[in-house]
């Protein structure tokens, strides 16, 4: 399925010189939204994964139903200030500012096998944050899965080697 219609570009958004990839209008068509978890779903289902983490907030979108029907539990990565105590948490930098990732210290086990899942992969910032986090608590990411991924910025590069990087939509 190409993904392309259905993502609105939005110049200056958040900030001047950034191409904003609105996805709303891949949120308002079930069958658009169906392709994307059942694709995710299949990529992850003989991975033997044993929980799965989605980015604040736009992976959740997408994390929650793919933990779901996998039966994983879901852990969220969360901005800064959104979760109660005891958080362990990530300073990075994005391609507009600086910014914190932060998870629920008890939320990933020395061992586990964890897949990330996020709308975008732009420069990479992110993912890799959420990648130190999961190692910071003893987890191991195998897999990262992206709706859109923004190849010109080379994200992907950034990512540790030894996990697989699926993308959906090659931008």
């Amino acid at each position: 399925m190409n993904l392309k219609p259905f993502i609105r570009i939005v110049p200056d958004y958040p900030s001047p010189g950034i191409l904003f990839r609105d996805i709303t209008p891949l949120l308002a068509s079930p069958e658009t939204f169906t392709f994307i978890v059942d694709n995710f779903c299949e990529n992850l289902y003989k991975k033997n994964l044993d929980a799965l983490c989605a980015i604040d907030a736009r992976g959740f979108i997408f994390g929650a139903p793919v933990a779901y029907k996998l039966n994983l539990p879901f852990i969220p990565l969360r901005k800064e200030g959104k979760l109660p105590p005891e958080i362990v948490s990530i300073d990075y930098s994005l391609e507009y500012g600086k910014t914190k990732l932060e998870v629920r210290g008890d939320s990933i086990k020395k061992g586990q096998k964890i897949a990330v899942v996020d709308d975008l992969l732009a420069t990479g910032g992110s993912a890799l944050a959420a990648s130190k986090l999961v190692s910071k608590l003893g987890g191991k990411v195998n897999t990262y899965l992206f709706v859109i991924e923004l190849t010109e910025l080379k994200g992907r590069e950034r990512l540790p080697h030894d996990a697989e990087v699926i993308s959906l939509l090659l931008d």
